[in-house]
């Protein structure tokens, strides 16, 4: 037995602990949870527990429905809201196929696989996001019927706005001291642009470590918002007035203590390396796109400005980039960086910087060539503007962004073939039952005209 192993046993029985939570996910970033009693806990670390594997999206076939859940000691936490009267701790699990061997379905292990070809090369990566999500009035959410009723947010407030005796300023509050009790690094928060947005930034970790964080930072958030008596919602564009809601992500990579990215003289004090990095990013941005933003509404908010990118380009502080390079902060070579804005807040963590790393490691791998930077906002440019530029356009939609993945060599080895095959059949029911429906914007237009 381990030594994370025996300090998780140590703790459960000290604090009398009363169940344990594995948690793990499915190919669409969707958390699971079973609960174990602390006399399993042992035999958990050491054989796992099985499960039916067909039932949980995309991880088997019926007729190889056997699967094993190992929990991963290193992510134990106590869960903050179950109180001290019945503590609850939890741990993310890797999943396993009866024989021993790591599932080839499981997001985290998608993730693990591309790590250890970076680490391979030398690399470790390591990523910084900005979540945004949304407060709602939580009763007018209820339409009575069972769908769901236009959402009200919690405050009128705008970007940076302090609202006296707030909502969000309470919310904040209280969620990021639930994170930081689970272990987590808070580096910012703040109420963002729309109405009832807000945005808290975890403090940079490895690629896998900040994959587990957002999955416990989006149940945070929910459990927050539930003792609260509001809604929390990380869907990409809730309102069509309003910005949606991404997930920009700072990345870099390190070669032992060096930034990679890092070069001092250089433009923007950026390496061969993070020119590279930001080529191959893209080169094949159109083809994991499909990922990264993975639902019908997810190009409501690429595509309605609101500084979501729309176009596939690089900037400096050029925020309608698809990738930016931030400013180099004198004196840390630490924090130079490349930040992904295409993100939505609603992503699988594990699959998109998995993707994310595949893409950038190709552009190191085969030499890319960077493109002209772009120094105009790129939505006030005439389509001709653009192509002479070579700018091109993000999928529009969730179907042509299907399409482009379904061509993707990168994609297809980077996810495997049982996760590339179940995503684009998932989401390709989610187009074909999002094209049969008839909106209220085509009954108020046309109905009454024909």
């Amino acid at each position: 037995m381990s030594k994370q192993e025996e300090f998780v046993l140590r703790t459960v029985e000290d604090r009398e602990v009363r169940f344990i939570r594995l948690w793990f996910t499915d190919v669409l970033g969707g958390l699971k949870s079973v609960a174990i009693v602390p006399a399993e806990l042992e035999g958990a670390f050491s054989e796992g527990i099985g499960f039916d594997g067909s039932a949980v999206e995309g991880l088997s076939r019926v007729y190889e429905a056997d699967m094993v859940l190992k929990p991963d000691p290193s992510t134990f936490s106590l869960l903050p809201w179950r109180g001290e009267t019945e503590p609850t701790g939890r741990m993310f699990c890797d999943i396993h196929v009866p024989g021993g061997e790591p599932a080839k379905a499981d997001p985290r292990n998608v993730l693990k696989r591309t790590l250890e070809a970076a680490a391979k090369k030398g690399f470790t990566f390591y990523v910084h996001p900005e979540i945004e999500f949304y407060l709602f009035r939580s009763g007018n959410l209820d339409s009575g019927n069972g769908s769901v009723g236009a959402p009200v947010p919690v405050d009128t407030a705008g970007y940076f706005d302090h609202v006296n005796g707030g909502t969000a300023n309470d919310f904040r509050r209280s969620a990021v001291t639930m994170l930081e009790a689970m272990g987590l690094s808070v580096e910012f928060s703040h109420h963002e642009a729309g109405p009832g947005q807000n945005e808290i930034d975890l403090r940079y970790a490895d690629a896998l470590t900040m994959a587990d964080n957002i999955m416990t930072f989006r149940s945070v958030i929910k459990e927050v918002a539930i003792a609260q008596g509001v809604y929390a919602s990380f869907m990409p564009k809730p309102m069509p007035d309003h910005p949606g809601n991404g997930m920009h992500t700072h990345v870099s990579l390190f070669e032992g203590e060096n930034n990679a990215f890092f070069e001092p003289g250089a433009t923007y004090q950026l390496s061969k390396t993070g020119r590279q990095f930001i080529a191959g990013l893209l080169h094949h941005a159109a083809e994991i796109t499909a990922v990264t933003n993975q639902y019908v509404n997810s190009y409501k908010r690429l595509w309605t400005g609101h500084e979501a990118p729309s176009y596939i380009c690089w900037g400096h502080r050029n925020r309608s980039a698809l990738v930016r390079v931030p400013q180099y902060n004198s004196g840390k070579s630490s924090s130079a960086r490349v930040e992904y804005r295409g993100l939505d807040s609603s992503a699988n963590p594990y699959l998109s910087y998995a993707l994310m790393l595949a893409a950038g490691l190709q552009g190191i791998e085969e030499d890319y060539e960077l493109p002209e930077e772009a120094e105009d906002n790129v939505w006030l440019l005439s389509d001709t503007e653009r192509r002479a530029m070579g700018i091109r356009a993000l999928p529009a939609s969730l179907a042509e962004a299907l399409e482009i993945m379904e061509g993707s060599d990168l994609v297809a080895e980077t996810l495997g073939e049982e996760v590339f095959d179940f995503f684009l059949r998932n989401k390709r029911q989610e187009w074909t039952e999002y094209r049969a429906q008839v909106t209220p914007y085509e009954l108020s237009k046309h109905f009454s005209a024909m």
